[in-house]
């Protein structure tokens, strides 16, 4: 057996330094007001490079397979929210309230770009309807996932999402992807042959939102009310929230009558939740909450999903293969 597959990615890796400096090393008074904006001026950034590479052909193509469409966003805004309210009673008493509205939080978050497009070619499925769906996803998250937290607070009895909050979510993230669709005629081919470049503008945008985070976080107590024991229940929160996505996704598609290459997209489309822009989300939408509690469960279940997509789109690609023997054999 390959064990290298399991282990952790260099960005992983990253985090967790991230962390560990944060928890030795906070951020604090005007360090951290530093921190804070050049934390605001790389997110915006980091959406508006996104804008710039964001193919508009490729959107309009995948957008005739609306039935798709419909059931990622359905999985994506729908399913994952119902899974954590009606999960509570199960996985709530694992973690910390705090904790739990993290979960909650990762559940309104828009699918990945990057990796559900990965791992859909690696498997073999629909790769043009995959870009279109993740994207889509990922530009409604900017308005869906501000409602549906608004809708979570006020069923905590946190109060309501202020339009504030609404307003800076719009300020931050799509402002700035609309004005990088805008010069994308200009640069988009710039973009597109410099994505490393991007990748590091991503990586580094979250690496600078966890650490202010978790400098909060650590100063207000964090590892204190977190023991060994509530980060194993965490994990294992994740992890039920991942199976029960990944198997309603998988046999759901088939039940709806979708062929192969369509369930391999809608089961990495719409079993995802994006880091990239749930750290920035986090950071304006619970200003006044615990932010390093809010994000853990997602930086957790980036690694949950990562490592088990990348298992099942080998498997579903040993399969295609081996159907195409069998075929050729035939």
């Amino acid at each position: 057996m390959n064990l290298r597959r399991f282990l952790p990615d260099r960005f992983t890796c990253c985090l967790v330094l991230t962390v560990l400096l944060a928890s030795f090393l906070p951020c604090r008074g005007g360090t951290a007001q530093v921190f804070g904006w050049l934390t605001d001026a790389a997110i915006a950034l980091l959406f508006f490079l996104h804008g710039a590479k964001l193919s508009r052909e490729a959107v309009i193509a995948g957008m005739t397979h609306w039935r798709l469409h419909l059931t990622v966003l359905g999985s994506t805004f729908v399913l994952f929210p119902l899974l954590g309210l009606l999960l509570k009673p199960l996985l709530a008493p694992l973690v910390t309230p705090s904790l739990y509205l993290g979960v909650l939080f990762l559940c309104t978050l828009p699918s990945t770009v990057q990796s559900s497009i990965a791992f859909t070619s690696m498997a073999r499925g629909n790769i043009p309807a995959a870009i279109c769906a993740a994207s889509a996803s990922s530009l409604l998250g900017i308005v869906i996932t501000p409602l549906l937290v608004g809708l979570i607070l006020q069923s905590h009895g946190q109060g309501a999402m202020t339009w504030d909050a609404v307003g800076e979510i719009v300020l931050q993230l799509l402002v700035p992807f609309v004005a990088g669709q805008v010069a994308q005629r200009w640069i988009g081919d710039w973009v597109g042959r410099h994505r490393a470049m991007l990748g590091f503008v991503d990586q580094g945008s979250i690496l600078l939102v966890v650490y202010t985070a978790f400098s909060a976080a650590v100063l207000q107590g964090l590892w204190k009310q977190t023991p060994l024991p509530v980060l194993g229940g965490l994990v294992i929160v994740d992890a039920v929230l991942l199976a029960a996505a990944l198997l309603i996704t998988r046999y759901g598609s088939r039940a709806m009558g979708f062929d192969r290459e369509d369930e391999i997209t809608i089961v990495f489309c719409g079993s995802k939740k994006s880091l990239a822009s749930g750290v920035p989300m986090a950071k304006v939408l619970f200003a006044s909450q615990p932010l390093g509690a809010i994000v853990l469960p997602l930086m957790l279940f980036h690694q949950v999903q990562l490592m088990t997509c990348a298992v099942l789109a080998r498997r579903y690609a040993q399969r295609q293969q081996g159907n195409a023997k069998v075929a050729l054999q035939d």
